[in-house]
């Protein structure tokens, strides 16, 4: 029987590798079809997974109040996140770059806390933010340079997938009453796919084009990135604190990049690597914060982010 060390080993690594590969599915996806096809049948896929397991496995009923608030989650979450992710790496922004801008969202999300959580956010804190800002400035300035191609508004749709995400976090913590995940993914994938269903026959990208590369790449963010990803991303929610948590986001650039140079050829510049470690500084800056407090005070987590 594994220990529960071993657990969050696991649950770490499998969480930085699903993860990642949401970027590089994107891109899989969106070179052989809009990126609103890829995202329907993404979660059509998905949703199709996870509510035949849920309903095989004969869950408990819940609470419509719950069930509107995982719908929420899941809208802002999944929905607004990755549409914006999808569209931003559609038009030209590399896999890295969007996943490092993205990638803000924990600090992002801590420094908010106070406001919005009544959580204290020190200064030190703020500057955590400030120095991953910077971090990803750089790569982005970068990127503009070797990418004169790509328009100013596809970084923009990075920012607010990353936005997006800070108020699906945000509003989870908020709830009293927390979900299982079980119950909680199946919903939050079963809006989503809604979501896009509507939008992809709407706007005349439902018809998916008939080729293997396509397929593998709804196989692949489907089954990878969305039940795969999302699952651990609330499950490492679960085992530990948002620090923790925010920590392994930042490990996700890397081998998104690696993951791109090995598959694309993507070239790995200096002022990107310049921009990851100053996200790490950023981060490290927050994490060393947060485990100087006293242990009711560290994380908000507690009492917000615990499935099951």
């Amino acid at each position: 029987m594994l220990s529960m060390k071993h657990i969050n080993i696991l649950a770490a690594v499998g969480f930085v590798i699903m993860w990642s590969s949401g970027f590089i599915g994107a891109r899989l996806g969106t070179a052989e079809a809009n990126s609103m096809t890829v995202l329907m049948w993404r979660f059509i896929v998905a949703a199709n997974i996870l509510s035949g397991w849920w309903l095989w496995r004969h869950r408990k009923k819940l609470s419509v109040k719950s069930v509107i608030s995982q719908a929420l989650i899941g809208l802002f979450a999944q929905g607004g996140y990755l549409y914006c992710v999808f569209l931003s790496v559609e038009h030209g922004v590399s896999a890295g770059t969007s996943n490092l801008i993205t990638t803000l969202q924990p600090i992002m999300a801590a420094a908010l806390a106070g406001p919005i959580l009544k959580e204290s956010t020190s200064l030190k804190q703020w500057g955590g933010l400030l120095v991953g800002i910077v971090g990803v400035l750089f790569v982005v300035y970068e990127d503009l340079g070797t990418s004169s191609q790509v328009p100013l508004w596809a970084y923009a749709l990075s920012f607010l997938a990353m936005i997006s995400l800070v108020c699906a976090t945000l509003y989870e913590k908020s709830l009293k009453h927390s979900v299982d995940l079980s119950d909680a993914l199946p919903i939050q994938t079963l809006i989503s796919a809604i979501l896009f269903l509507i939008i992809g026959f709407t706007t005349g990208y439902a018809a998916p084009p008939a080729t293997i590369n396509f397929w593998f790449a709804v196989a692949w963010v489907a089954g990878l990135s969305t039940i795969g990803g999302y699952g651990f991303y609330w499950l490492n929610l679960k085992l530990g604190s948002v620090t923790r948590v925010s920590s392994l986001l930042y490990l996700t650039p890397p081998v998104t990049m690696l993951w791109a140079f090995l598959m694309f050829g993507d070239r790995i510049g200096f002022l990107t690597i310049v921009g990851m470690v100053l996200c790490f500084i950023g981060v490290w800056i927050i994490r060393k914060q947060a485990t100087s407090k006293p242990k009711h005070k560290e994380c908000i987590v507690k009492g917000c982010g615990q499935y099951g």
